[in-house]
């Protein structure tokens, strides 16, 4: 019976990342993957084009992980997104870097990132099988190994990277989150988190459905509170159900309990112009066309699909004159174009969702090293963690780190 340095649980970025440094390292590897390839999940991220990190200093990721960043410091001061693009330009993958300091390989394919990791896994020497872990191996006190469907796998460091339940038709299935739970380790709630938000509007937003937004503002409020939870300019697209795109995912993150209907998402659909300047913006275009319809006036000022909404929630008829509108309904206007309001219903199941919400308990886990505080020789890196971040390649980015971390760090 062969008995590896260490045997990974999950195939997948933090797995594939922690493998090739064993490897490099002269260890003897095993990575278990159930699904036919490993990193599938990788070849999806991104549109398919693979946001591998962020091109930001340390603190930046940081802001950017909304529950438990204390705990990455450590991991993300180890091995930082400069780290993460050397690592993949030494294993020849040319990377780029486009707007939100998102990294992306040159190719726009994800699949040279998974074939690079693979490769590199594979030429430090590490070994694949395809099987299904179905429990941890402890021998006097200690994690030795998996139990899987077609044998026994034993090592001297047992590591579970097997992710967390987003994208399930990727590998993605929880099963870390009962094997943590059955050596005693707290697992947090499981929620989608980087998901689309359906809205009670959704009617509305069916009518703009495929519209994106560029150039807008999205907040996040709790009721009436006059400090939004989120706020950020960015990119957003409505759907049939509600809101998607980057700024929804993002704001979908600071979600907590949904039942109370509580939460509200406002768009500023002019976030450059104030309310003076807009005012002053619209009275031009309507001097410009003084006996247009009201409904045939803001083409100049807004997208063609979102006027229809705009106009029904400003209460002024469409066949109004411009030049009979008046400064209550114009200001009334303004307010809309700078506040358009959605309350939040639901998110989209997790099966939609970029990552997981909730994980095994940080505080369960040794931030330098990813061992198991409750089971000698145990590892938790990943996804599987109660950790996650904005888009923008920061998600990935703690794979790497939380991987590079355990690698360098078993005793």
């Amino acid at each position: 019976m062969k008995r590896y340095d260490a045997v990974i649980a999950g195939g997948g970025a933090a797995g594939l990342f922690c493998a090739v440094q064993l490897g490099w390292q002269g260890r003897s590897v095993l990575v278990i993957e159930h699904s036919d390839k490993p990193g599938r999940k990788l070849m999806i991220t991104g549109k398919g084009r693979c946001n591998v990190t962020n091109n930001c200093g340390t603190d930046e990721v940081m802001k950017n992980i909304p529950r438990n960043s204390k705990f990455m410091f450590s991991a993300l001061s180890r091995f930082s997104p400069e780290d993460v693009m050397s690592f993949f330009e030494c294993l020849g993958v040319k990377l780029k870097t486009e707007r939100g300091n998102r990294v992306f390989p040159v190719s726009d394919n994800a699949g040279e990132i998974v074939a690079a990791l693979v490769k590199a896994a594979e030429d430090s020497g590490a070994e694949f099988v395809r099987d299904d872990v179905k429990e941890i191996i402890i021998e006097n006190g200690k994690a030795a190994g998996f139990r899987c469907e077609s044998g026994d796998y034993f090592g001297e460091h047992i590591i579970v990277a097997t992710g967390g339940r987003s994208y399930p038709r990727t590998g993605s299935t929880g099963d870390g989150y009962k094997l943590a739970r059955s050596v005693g380790h707290n697992v947090t709630e499981i929620t989608p988190s980087l998901c689309p938000i359906v809205t009670a509007e959704c009617e509305e937003c069916a009518l703009a459905m495929g519209l994106s937004l560029k150039n807008c503002t999205l907040s996040l409020r709790e009721n009436d509170s006059a400090k939004p939870i989120f706020h950020e300019l960015g990119e957003m697209l409505f759907t049939h159900f509600g809101l998607s795109g980057p700024l929804v995912l993002s704001a979908s993150a600071h979600l907590g309990d949904l039942s109370g209907n509580k939460y509200y998402l406002d768009i500023d659909l002019k976030p450059g112009l104030d309310l003076e300047q807009l005012d002053n913006r619209i009275l031009r275009d309507f001097n410009d066309f003084p006996n247009r319809d009201f409904q045939n006036s803001l083409n100049r000022l807004l997208p063609s699909k979102i006027i229809p909404m705009v106009i029904k929630r400003s209460g002024i008829a469409g066949d109004k004159k411009v030049n009979q509108i008046t400064k209550e309904e114009r200001e009334r206007l303004e307010h809309i174009i700078k506040k358009l309001t959605f309350r939040v219903k639901s998110m989209r199941s997790i099966d939609e969702a970029i990552i997981t919400r909730g994980g095994v308990d940080v505080s369960q886990i040794d931030p330098k090293t990813m061992k198991s505080k409750l089971c000698d020789k145990l590892y938790f890196i990943g996804e599987v963690l109660d950790v996650d971040a904005y888009t923008g390649g920061f998600n990935l980015q703690i794979a790497f780190s939380t991987a590079y971390s355990c690698a360098n760090n078993i005793d």
